[in-house]
């Protein structure tokens, strides 16, 4: 019975293969590693150079969604669409090749990256701030998250903060 239970060995032939296989495995994941690292860096210098010498250093991206066009449009787009470089997510097919797309594949990832603000500061690391969550939250009657988030974002790029708007 306990026989039964036991997993099967591999195959010898596997076992060889992988141990002969390691070496360009290994120099695959450096040299993948290698070229994030130098995409990141070579993004990060393209935006402090033509956004944020021009006093552009936010990249926010949102959407048409009914839960937070109208409080993003309304609260958090007036006080920095001055500095902000701004994606509709709802018209991503009519997106250009630029910078901000670029950007916005590199920093965002793929969870919960509708909406975000990415704000990138000269030789910091890129800040994102993911506003689906706190959103979510909101729109089940806690707006506390989404609050705070917005408070850090503004206090992060010195903007003032009026916790009594709705």
């Amino acid at each position: 019975m306990s026989t039964a239970l036991q997993k099967p060995n591999p195959p010898w032939w596997l076992l060889t293969l992988i141990i002969v296989l390691s070496p360009a495995i290994l120099l695959l994941v450096v040299a993948v590693l290698a070229l994030f690292v130098l995409s990141s860096t070579c993004l990060h210098i393209l935006i402090w150079t033509f956004w944020c010498l021009r006093g552009r250093d936010i990249l926010f991206v949102y959407s048409d969604s009914p839960i937070w066009h109208d409080y993003v449009e309304q609260r958090l787009l007036p006080p920095i669409r001055h500095r902000a470089v701004v994606l509709n997510w709802s018209q991503r097919k009519r997106w250009r090749i630029s910078l901000a797309r670029a950007a916005f594949h590199h920093f965002a990832g793929y969870r919960e990256f509708n909406p975000l603000a990415l704000v990138f500061r000269p030789l910091r690391r890129t800040r994102k701030f993911r506003f689906w969550q706190p959103f979510r939250d909101f729109r089940h009657g806690r707006p506390q998250a989404l609050r705070k988030m917005e408070k850090d974002l503004f206090e992060l790029i010195r903007v003032p903060y009026d916790e009594t708007a709705t």
